[in-house]
């Protein structure tokens, strides 16, 4: 999910107290802080030799013992202006770094209102090669198979 997209819809429902829906279906806790706002540049190369570049805004969560806290969309708008002076005026993609245990990033998949909740869900990221055609080794080709017979 885009940056631009985040805030409209944040800016829809200001009253509403900020959650996290995490990969596995949980809810972060009612009473998480966003308590930092970043803009992440990953300049690498592949393994096949292609230069490439990446950037996302990254907020970041944390759980506290203060449990009367509560993030309203409202307040998560400001935080995300304040950090124009970094995010600058591009429409990012929009992830979450969340302590499951250890410290993960999410990117963000959508938001959605549940009652008095706006729902920002995540979904879990995976490695992947970038570069098939140039390090995988061929796949064997499978006869083609129609209506069950071969051709």
């Amino acid at each position: 999910m885009k940056k631009q997209d985040l805030l409209v819809f944040l800016r829809e429902h200001p009253d509403t107290t900020v959650r996290f829906e995490l990969p596995d279906g949980n809810l972060s806790p009612v009473h998480a802080h966003v308590t930092e706002v970043a803009r992440i540049e990953k300049h690498f190369i592949d393994c096949g030799g292609t230069i490439r570049k990446e950037s996302a805004c990254r907020l970041q969560t944390w759980v506290a013992d203060d449990f009367d806290h509560r993030l309203t969309a409202r307040t998560l708008v400001g935080i995300i202006e304040k950090g124009a002076v970094v995010l600058g005026p591009y429409d990012l993609d929009m992830e979450v770094e969340h302590d499951i245990g250890f410290v993960s990033q999410f990117p963000v998949s959508g938001v959605s209102k549940r009652g008095a909740e706006t729902i920002i869900s995540l979904v879990g990221r995976h490695t992947e090669c970038l570069a098939p055609e140039k390090c995988c080794p061929p796949q064997p080709e499978s006869p083609m198979v129609t209506l069950g017979r071969k051709k």
